[in-house]
Parts: C-alpha cells; structure tokens; sequence
C-alpha cells in the first residue's frame, strides 16, 4: 500500500515538474506570427470595422442587442441619448466605448457614423445632431461612470418624460 501511494505521488508530480513556469525567451514565434500586431488606435480602420471590433460583440453587427445577454438595443434608438441632459456624454462614458482600444478621433468619428441617418441610430438622433469632436471625446473619455444602471435609468426616465417610445429591448 505504502509503495502505492508512494507511486501516486510521483505520477501527481511528474507534471508539475515538466511544465516550465517561465516561457523560453530563445524560443521563435510560429510561422504567420512574425510581425507585430497593429494596435486598432493606429491601424486606421473605417469607422464601420471599428463598430465590427469594438461593439459588434455585444451589440451585434445591424445594433438589436441582446435582452438575453442584458445588451440594450441601438439599433434606430441610441441617438434618443442626444434628447436628454447627460446623454451626449453617457455615450461616450459607456464602459465599452471609454475603455475601448479607439483613440479619441476614433470613438469621435465612429459615434458620428453611428448618428447618420442610414446609421444604427436609423434617424433617432435630434434634427439639430452636433456631430462629436476628438476634443470633446478627450475631455469626457476620461470620466468613468460609476453606476452604470443607475445613470442609464435616469436617461431612459428623462425620455418617457419627453414621450419618447422606449425601444431598447431591455427596458420594461
């Protein structure tokens, strides 16, 4: 039994003992693997791969969202932000956008392309839309939003105030 038990423990151990705890700094990168990645705030993507990389993962490519996944809709109601105190910068603030790998002219032009008209905002955005500016994305970017919920739920609120249908396909 003692030979046993004593042979378990080097079966156990034989593992941790050929495993390398540090990588091989010798070692060449596989083929393919060669070149250093681009980072996305250089890479000069349109604005379209941007929303494919950054938002199309949560939000899907057309912008429905996921109620399952508790990803609100944009899709023809995210500009419905614009209509109410605190949404131009809520939009900027979100979490995904804030920390994304964009730079500011990047997240600027990528939320003007989502405004347009034939956009994911599908005409929600107000008649006067004052497109974003790296600048202004500059100053808000850095200010993270501390409960989230909370501060999307006075928005939605502020809208219903106004009348406005709320679509999201999360909001009850």
């Amino acid at each position: 039994m003692r030979y046993l038990a004593l042979g378990l423990v080097f079966i156990m151990a034989a593992p941790l003992a050929l495993a390398r705890a540090i990588p091989d700094p010798a070692q060449k990168p596989a083929p393919g693997n060669e070149a250093p990645q681009t980072p996305i705030a250089v890479a000069g993507y349109s604005s379209a791969v941007n929303y494919q990389l950054q938002c199309e993962g949560c939000h899907l490519g057309d912008g429905t969202g996921s109620a399952a996944n508790d990803t609100p809709k944009m899709k023809g109601f995210v500009g419905n932000f614009l209509k109410v105190d605190g949404g131009r910068e809520f939009l900027v603030r979100v979490p995904g956008v804030s920390q994304s790998a964009l730079n500011n002219a990047q997240v600027a032009d990528l939320l003007n392309w989502m405004m347009r008209a034939d956009g994911i905002a599908g005409g929600s955005a107000p008649q006067d839309y004052r497109p974003y500016s790296e600048a202004e994305v500059a100053e808000i970017r850095g200010k993270p939003i501390l409960d989230l919920p909370q501060a999307r739920a006075g928005m939605i609120e502020q809208m219903r105030v106004q009348g406005i249908a709320i679509d999201d396909g999360v909001t009850n």
